[in-house]
């Protein structure tokens, strides 16, 4: 009978603690509580009417080169080179392990004052952040290619890369167009992003639609991958988020 109790006990407080593991987070961000800061300056504002949380890049880092296309009579991989040297801008979500389950949260990105013309709003989310904060894979937007006048800029609205090996101009140079999708979004404006993990398969959804706009097989940090959660932008972006809810499986 002891012996029985004592299983019987011995099972709950696993059965407890894993269901504390499995524990979600939700953040409504209107300030910062819960996030750590990583090059990135946060400030509680409203966007259209709606409380949320702007982030931005200090002074230091906004000069950095943005998705830099090569210039006339340097070869392509002087872009690589650029983007491997981006600083890494991200508020981490404290004191939460995410392997597989889902994001979702409202962002919205637009070019800072002064940005370059390649600069296009970037933001998104990374997961399975590791302590270096420069190792992650990641979700993002450009909305100021969502209703471009082009179409080439419209296919690449929306991007999946795993830093710092498979960044954006590795992949689209190695597989163009296969971690990359249009979506209809613009600037300054809310999105609401989904990104469902099991595994090594993720997918984005873009304002509820049912169907996801990108399909990624191979997330690059594996079937096992783990680490944070984290708000992602580029330093050139102005970006925007409210309402993070992280749901572990």
């Amino acid at each position: 009978m002891k012996l029985r109790i004592a299983c019987v006990l011995l099972t709950l407080l696993f059965s407890g603690a894993s269901g504390l593991r499995a524990q979600g987070r939700q953040l409504p961000l209107t300030g910062t509580d819960g996030l750590v800061l990583h090059n990135t300056i946060a400030t509680p504002v409203s966007l259209k009417g709606k409380p949320g949380l702007k982030l931005t890049a200090p002074a230091d880092t906004t000069a950095r080169p943005a998705e830099a296309q090569p210039k006339a009579g340097k070869t392509k991989g002087s872009s690589g080179a650029a983007e491997a040297n981006r600083a890494n801008h991200l508020a981490i979500v404290s004191g939460l392990e995410f392997s597989s389950g889902t994001i979702e949260v409202e962002l919205a990105g637009e070019p800072g004052t002064g940005a370059s013309g390649g600069a296009r709003g970037f933001v998104g989310v990374a997961f399975r952040v590791q302590p270096d904060r420069k190792t992650y894979d990641c979700f993002y937007l450009r909305p100021t290619n969502g209703r471009a006048d082009d179409q080439e800029r419209r296919n690449h609205s929306a991007q999946y890369i795993s830093h710092p090996e498979h960044t954006w101009f590795a992949l689209r140079e190695k597989t163009p167009s296969r971690y990359e999708a249009y979506v209809d979004i613009v600037p300054a404006e809310w999105i609401h992003v989904r990104i469902d993990v099991n595994g090594d398969k993720a997918r984005l959804y873009v304002n509820h639609q049912e169907q996801p706009t990108l399909i990624v097989n191979d997330v690059k940090s594996g079937a096992t991958g783990k680490g944070a959660v984290a708000l992602w932008f580029e330093g050139s972006t102005i970006a925007h988020y409210r309402n993070l809810t992280i749901t572990p499986r």
